[in-house]
């Protein structure tokens, strides 16, 4: 892999039950070339994203559309940076099958605070392939996800190449790993 980004890159995740942190770590393996560093935000102040050019935020959906425990305990203070020159991804972890009414809602519930805290969001991405019945977490027109969205309960499959095309795609990688 080749970087295509000079910039710092701090990864921001919560997790419960380890879905959302195996993604954090291979998205970091994707980018090891760019030395992207890691952070829980059960163990991490979030002020430290500050610290960061480029910011990759990883959330999951957590039971009906609602917000994993460790970013809820942290969420009033994250809506207090400001993100303005920062550069934000979002990526959301669900299970389409066993809450396709809530499907990724979290993440699009981080990517609407993010958005109003001055951050150059980018990084969208298709909602073709996943089955479910409603989302929070897409963009006005429906076609696209906020963030990438991964689903380990039913696609893992398919993540691995999910985050690389994503990676690729806001411009941290120049080609994908063989």
């Amino acid at each position: 892999m080749s970087p295509n980004y000079s910039g710092t890159i701090g990864i921001f995740y919560g997790s419960s039950t380890c879905y959302t942190e195996m993604a954090a770590e291979r998205i970091q393996l994707a980018l090891s070339a760019q030395n992207a560093q890691l952070h829980n935000v059960a163990d991490t102040p979030i002020s430290k994203c500050l610290e960061y050019d480029f910011l990759l935020f990883g959330i999951p959906t957590w039971d009906y559309g609602e917000l994993q425990e460790d970013w809820e305990n942290i969420w009033d203070e994250l809506a207090e940076l400001d993100l303005n020159g920062k550069t934000v991804a979002v990526f959301g972890m669900g299970d389409q099958i066993g809450y396709p009414d809530w499907f990724q809602d979290a993440m699009g519930y981080l990517y609407h605070l993010i958005a109003s805290l001055g951050a150059e969001l980018v990084g969208h991405w298709p909602n073709e392939g996943y089955t479910y019945n409603e989302s929070k977490g897409l963009t006005e027109d429906g076609k696209y996800f906020v963030g990438l969205s991964l689903d380990d309960e039913n696609q893992a499959e398919f993540s691995e190449g999910r985050i690389d095309k994503w990676l690729m795609s806001i411009g941290l990688t120049k080609q994908i790993r063989s």
